[in-house]
């Protein structure tokens, strides 16, 4: 019995050193390999880019860093986005978006809503609350929780946006000389209402200012680009929809189907957002919207911001590739309806990180984009749609 006992003892350590090793290191293992930037020398910056770098106001529509395990107010060797690289790319504006539900797979052409939850192993993994392995909505929450620590620990260099004035007082702050970022809470895809329009409630309380209607699968509010067939908006998504402009929140519709985003723009009378997307005639994937979609998009008054990897851009992801591709969508579009959505930590590999922003504002001028387009582009169009939704 002894030494039974002995060997038992022994395999409940084993248990436990395996079970640290895999909350320890897991997680952390898991972005490294989801979040890559591809090893590269130092990207050209001319001297005049520089120059105009460092006078603009840059926004970002979509990153994904409160997803991972990791400090943001801390500049990390691994993933894409942190306070500190946000602040060496002078980037003014950083939406931060919540994923709480993810399948298996992430299938670009169809996933079930039932399939196997990504984010709920990273939950448990991460060591979440508990509440957070079984609401989405509670999942929402938490990952607003933490950035409004983030917040509290780098005051100097973060400001959570809720309000116009919130926003214009970073701004003002910046042209004083501060390197604050304003820093917009979002949710990609509505699942986290639960199906419950009062959830809005506590996400809006929150801290969360834009709202994606869908992720990669169908859900209560309506189809997905990548669910089942091209399903428009259901009733409680018109209800979602008409909440989300009356409270002066901004509405995405990346990741919703075709038809739920020609619904949308037949019912809002506001600027519509494609937050992280490419352009079709450039890159033809399921993921981009057709060209006369996005034109009516841009048509709203909206923007679309132009991602970073591989699946929209089609393949070649450097600056001089993505600079490509704004060009184009500066010719469908219109220079008014061009931003940036890198999707930075979203699970994607990219070439260059948030602190490498300099080279595409080089690459633009290589391209031939005036000064006042480049202005446009990475920033100005942005603020035009938070200041014409915020109050």
């Amino acid at each position: 019995m002894r030494t039974l006992g002995k060997w038992l003892g022994r395999l409940m350590l084993l248990v436990l050193v395996a079970a640290g090793a895999f909350f320890w290191f897991a997680p952390a293992y898991v972005e490294k390999s989801r979040n890559a930037v591809i090893p590269h020398a130092p990207y050209p910056v001319s001297d005049a880019a520089k120059a105009l770098h460092a006078s603009l106001v840059i926004g970002d529509w979509h990153a994904d860093p409160l997803l991972w395990d990791r400090d943001l107010t801390r500049r990390s060797t691994y993933g894409q986005v942190d306070i500190p690289r946000l602040v060496e790319g002078n980037v003014a504006v950083q939406v931060f978006t919540a994923v709480t539900k993810s399948p298996a797979g992430q299938n670009y052409d169809s996933n079930s809503a039932d399939a196997l939850d990504n984010i709920t192993l990273l939950a448990i993994g991460q060591l979440w609350p508990m509440e957070t392995w079984f609401s989405l909505l509670e999942r929402a929450i938490y990952q607003a929780e933490k950035l409004h620590r983030f917040e509290a620990e780098a005051q100097d260099q973060l400001k959570i946006v809720r309000s116009r004035a919130d926003l214009e007082a970073v701004l003002t702050a910046r042209a004083a000389g501060s390197k604050m970022v304003a820093g917009i809470l979002g949710i990609e895809g509505a699942h986290p209402l639960e199906g419950d329009l009062l959830n809005l409630d506590r996400l809006e309380a929150a801290g969360y200012r834009l709202v994606a209607l869908q992720h990669f699968f169908d859900n209560e509010l309506g189809g997905s680009l990548h669910g089942i067939g091209d399903k428009g908006l259901t009733d409680f998504g018109r209800q979602v929809v008409a909440e989300v402009e009356k409270r002066g929140m901004i509405l995405d519709v990346a990741h919703s189907s075709p038809q739920v985003a020609r619904d949308v723009l037949a019912m809002v009378n506001m600027p519509v957002v494609v937050s992280h997307t490419g352009l079709y005639s450039f890159c033809q994937a399921k993921r981009n919207f057709p060209d006369d979609l996005m034109q009516a998009v841009a048509a709203s008054g909206g923007v679309i911001g132009i991602g970073y990897w591989d699946e929209v851009a089609c393949g070649d992801i450097t600056p001089a590739n993505i600079a490509r591709m704004i060009k184009a969508a500066v010719a469908v579009v219109g220079e008014d309806a061009v931003s940036l959505g890198s999707d930075f930590d979203g699970s994607v590999e990219t070439a260059f990180d948030t602190s490498e922003l300099a080279a595409l504002t080089s690459a633009l001028l290589d391209e031939g984009l005036t000064e006042a387009q480049v202005r446009k582009v990475m920033g100005e169009n942005m603020l035009r749609v938070l200041r014409a939704r915020l109050r």
